[in-house]
């Protein structure tokens, strides 16, 4: 199977494209980069995940914090040229999207989605899963770092610092 077609980079790619759910790109991608690649700053799977990171900054008008991560995205893919992970990708498209969304944040343009441009193959398999994507408000898509359920983060928290202060 081309690692393009894992569940974990369709999911990504299915937020991406159907509902902008860049939140949940960057959870999704980031559990696939811990398993194929934990580590490797500059794998292209950073560079994917810096992508929705940007997005997500922009689409919340931190238009700062959006241009410094969309920078890095753009030098991982270009260290990247050529790599496996592009080939379902249509790589000299994405990067003159993610030229053009930095250059949109850099004169404070308002946010501008775009799609990832996917092979024919990869398209299937994605629209096969935005299917089934549920919908979203807008409105929670722009917050939902803050409003997603973090209960299990703030208890795996608390279960370690209790752990710590029982070795003390």
């Amino acid at each position: 199977m081309h690692p393009q077609h894992h569940t974990l980079f369709i999911d990504y790619c299915a937020y991406f494209n159907g509902n902008q759910d860049f939140f949940e790109c960057h959870e999704v991608l980031e559990e696939f980069w811990k398993d194929i690649a934990p580590g490797d700053k500059k794998h292209p799977l950073v560079g994917y995940v810096q992508l929705a990171t940007g997005l997500y900054h922009w689409r919340r008008d931190n238009y700062i914090g959006a241009a410094r991560i969309l920078e890095k995205a753009l030098h991982n893919f270009q260290y990247n040229i050529g790599h496996i992970f592009f080939d379902e990708i249509d790589y000299d498209k994405l990067l003159i999207q993610l030229s053009d969304a930095l250059s949109a944040i850099q004169i404070g343009k308002s946010f501008q989605a775009f799609q990832l441009p996917l092979s024919p193959v990869l398209e299937e398999l994605v629209f096969a899963r935005i299917q089934l994507l549920p919908s979203s408000s807008s409105n929670y898509l722009l917050h939902k770092h803050m409003l997603r359920d973090r209960s299990h983060i703030l208890t795996e928290r608390q279960e370690s610092k209790q752990r710590k202060s029982r070795r003390q």
